[in-house]
């Protein structure tokens, strides 16, 4: 994973943010292979995603999940993407094992 580090993105507050497999990591900040492993889950699920429907589905169902609970963090926690990568990180070995669109079982 190629990592960019600097000051602009992600915003203040925030460690890294992957973008299209490319992770922006803040300048100053720690990262270790738990974040990097649980950034690679989202890689993944964004190429079998194509990356836009995956930028799409993540928006829509934050969307979904902040009208729900109406807090953004827990909107955060709640998309299916997250939840996977969350209960996966610190399996180094879960993208070998890893089945297409895993993230299905984590919806909800």
């Amino acid at each position: 994973m190629n990592i960019i580090r600097n000051n602009i993105i992600p915003f203040q507050g925030f460690r890294a943010i992957n973008l299209f497999g490319l992770l922006f990591v803040r300048k100053g900040a720690r990262i270790n292979p738990v974040l990097l492993n649980h950034e690679a889950i989202h890689t993944r699920q964004m190429v079998e995603m194509l990356f836009v429907f995956f930028y799409l589905w993540y928006g829509v169902e934050w969307l979904i999940h902040l009208i729900r609970f109406k807090d953004a963090h827990l909107a955060y926690r709640r998309i299916s993407f997250e939840r996977e990568a969350y209960a996966h990180q610190a399996d180094m070995r879960y993208l070998n094992k890893r089945k297409l669109f895993s993230f299905f079982d984590y919806i909800g």
